[in-house]
């Protein structure tokens, strides 16, 4: 079995990013959300997100965008962040070690925090305003 590696170009965002998201459509808790939302639209979301994490990662700035505002009206809940963490952690795990692989891990939970933050205020708000 080859050494895992870093994350070092978009290439590697890709593998995580493809391998990633596959596990998420055939996940039993997250999968009908994620599919019912992306329908047939899967290869253009995946292509926002290599640009997101190549963003995030690499520092090439390639993702402009603002990521609440289309996860505001999801019927998501703390499980579901749960879920996608925990299968986003083993996919970096199986894939990469390295200082990347650990940021991404802390990112990626840093957003989930954050985004159940933002969705708890959006829900307890009066105006619903993204």
């Amino acid at each position: 079995m080859a050494a895992h590696q870093d994350i070092f170009e978009l290439q590697d965002i890709r593998n995580l990013v493809d391998t990633f998201y596959g596990k998420v459509q055939q996940n039993p808790l997250i999968g009908p959300v994620f599919n019912e939302r992306i329908q047939d639209r899967w290869p253009q979301h995946l292509e926002k997100m290599y640009s997101f994490w190549q963003t995030v990662l690499l520092e090439e700035y390639t993702y402009f965008g603002r990521p609440f505002p289309p996860h505001a009206q999801l019927p998501v809940e703390r499980e579901h962040f749960e879920t996608w963490l925990n299968l986003f952690n083993e996919t970096v795990d199986e894939l990469f070690t390295g200082d990347k692989a650990t940021e991404a891990k802390w990112r990626a939970g840093k957003m989930a925090e954050m985004f159940q933050i933002k969705l708890a205020h959006f829900r307890n708000s009066d105006h619903n305003i993204l």
